[in-house]
């Protein structure tokens, strides 16, 4: 068992039972042991890699859409620059050089960043030298003005939640420990499912996932578009609504069991993209359709892009940028699994790649 493994058997030996939420929390982030803390997780030598560190391509259309947003609601200055979980910084560096030479979008800048990770803050730093940017651990942190955000892959990691269909009603999955000491998946007795009325008519054994953490974050970012303006795009893998569980750990490039190492392995569920429009719309948002990442990316420009990288790339190189190209935008591959949620002011246009 791994070092976190065994203080969360200790914890619940002696407390009993906790949620998945918790164990996903204690998994990512416990000060000690915690699957953020103390690594760099991405890339060849991590376990998971993301659109932005697969190609520049990504982060540049991104980068370029934010400041067409930004142009369409008349170029506020000063206006906050902010990304959710930069990672190693790849996407805000991407997105620095693409609109490099878009007029006072620079200038006009103040770059945040959120992120819980000391590792990758570090890295960050190194990527976006003399940057001046400003690190928080709160999304409260961020200033009230104009905001044009970027979250990708950053709601998959947040907790949740989950309950399953049973008799009497719904129960809520429980992490406990079985007859040899291992962690182990348990039923809670019957009770409420918090947020809205879970679907009726389903089979025992359905399964619903509730990601609490994921309201007061997106309210902060709606509040500030909506009372400032800007604009927020939202990437991540998920659906509009869905049932299952979809509670996953991924090491060294595949699949793992989630109890199997806690702290070793990094731990996501699917987010819940209604959800998330909800909470925007309730904070007075406007909420664009939900859009698949490749048509989102094809809208932007991404294969005239490629087209042109491709001019001066020959042999491996080049199989590997048009291996990229198909990668970020190809149905069978990242195109459909990752979905795009544009967040805007009110009266104002969709994010360009965003449909109303």
């Amino acid at each position: 068992m791994s070092p976190l493994g065994r203080v969360l058997a200790r914890q619940i030996a002696a407390g009993g039972p906790i949620t998945v939420a918790d164990y996903m929390a204690a998994c990512l982030t416990h000060p000690e042991h915690g699957y953020y803390v103390g690594r760099d997780p991405l890339g060849k030598a991590g376990d998971f890699t993301t659109a932005p560190e697969i190609s520049q391509m990504f982060g540049e259309l991104i980068g370029l859409a934010l400041a067409q947003a930004w142009i369409d609601q008349g170029r506020p200055d000063p206006f906050t620059l902010a990304e959710l979980g930069p990672g190693r910084g790849t996407l805000m560096a991407d997105l620095g050089r693409a609109t490099a030479t878009v007029p006072g979008f620079r200038a006009a800048a103040r770059l945040w960043l959120l992120e819980a990770s000391p590792v990758l803050k570090a890295r960050q730093g190194k990527m976006l030298p003399g940057s001046a940017a400003t690190w928080i651990a709160q999304i409260d942190a961020l200033p009230q003005q104009p905001l044009f955000l970027i979250a990708n892959e950053f709601f998959d990691a947040l907790p949740v939640r989950q309950f399953q269909r049973g008799p009497g009603g719904w129960h809520e999955r429980m992490v406990t420990l079985d007859a040899q000491g291992a962690l182990a998946f348990a039923r809670a007795p019957a009770g409420p499912v918090p947020g809205p009325p879970p679907p009726a008519g389903v089979p025992d054994g359905t399964v619903i996932e509730r990601r609490a953490a994921a309201d007061p974050i997106v309210t902060a970012v709606a509040e500030r578009i909506a009372r400032h303006g800007g604009a927020a795009l939202i990437v991540d893998y998920g659906a509009w609504g869905g049932i299952g569980d979809t509670l996953q750990a991924v090491k060294d490039h595949q699949p793992a069991d989630p109890l199997a190492e806690p702290g070793q392995a990094d731990l996501t569920a699917h987010v819940d993209f209604a959800a998330l429009a909800a909470a925007a719309r309730q904070a007075g948002a406007a909420v664009a359709s939900l859009t698949p990442q490749g048509v989102f990316l094809e809208r932007l420009g991404i294969t005239e892009r490629a087209r042109a990288l491709a001019r001066n790339l020959t042999g491996a190189a080049r199989s590997s940028h048009v291996a990229a190209h198909r990668r970020l935008t190809h149905p069978d591959e990242m195109g459909t699994l990752f979905q795009v949620l544009g967040l805007h002011a009110v009266g104002t246009p969709p994010p360009p790649g965003c449909a109303a």
